[in-house]
């Protein structure tokens, strides 16, 4: 009987095994699709981002679409437009950024931008033009920095250069390889 009751177990845990073999069976494609990450993306309207230390405001960004995309390396994209002021410590706007495109990579605290970039400082009236931009937190003093061509008007000039470090507030700023300057009064600039 034991020898029997034995055969049954056996026969019972070896039909069970086939059945798991059988039943875990998939095909290549859908073993592919299990290993590959998916993008999740956010999509939001019309956003306002306060970005404060300490409580005080330092800026408030405006622009009419964000992507929040989750990846390997997650970043936030402002694919139409982006419109920044940057407060002083009284809480007045002391600058302030537009730009065509923007990519935040959360990671690195950089933001890359692009495409029809305006930094004004309020207070002094430089103005830089430029197609490509970055934005680095942690370049205290430089937050601003590119390595392409570059345009700043001031009240009595304007300047074209190759590469160029500014400040947040664009108060201070240095033209890495100027390649060009026009001194024109200031009632002589267009508006």
């Amino acid at each position: 009987m034991k020898f029997f009751l034995l055969h049954i177990s056996l026969f019972a845990a070896l039909l069970w095994s086939c059945f798991f073999m059988t039943a875990c069976e998939n095909d290549e494609k859908t073993i592919k699709n299990l290993n590959k990450k998916e993008l999740g993306v956010e999509e939001v309207k019309d956003v306002v981002v306060n970005y404060t230390i300490g409580g005080k405001t330092k800026a408030i960004l405006k622009s009419p679409l964000m992507y929040n995309v989750q990846a390997a390396i997650p970043y936030v994209e402002f694919p139409k437009k982006l419109h920044t002021d940057f407060y002083n410590v009284l809480g007045k706007i002391e600058s302030f950024m537009d730009a065509n495109y923007a990519k935040y990579k959360q990671n690195q605290n950089i933001v890359y931008l692009r495409d029809s970039i305006v930094v004004v400082n309020l207070e002094k009236g430089d103005t830089l033009y430029c197609e490509e931009l970055y934005w680095d937190r942690n370049r205290t003093g430089t937050e601003f920095y590119t390595d392409k061509p570059v345009r700043i008007r001031t009240k009595t000039e304007t300047i074209n250069g190759k590469g160029m470090e500014a400040n947040q507030n664009f108060k201070n700023w240095h033209i890495i390889q100027t390649v060009g300057r026009v001194k024109i009064p200031a009632d002589k600039f267009p508006r």
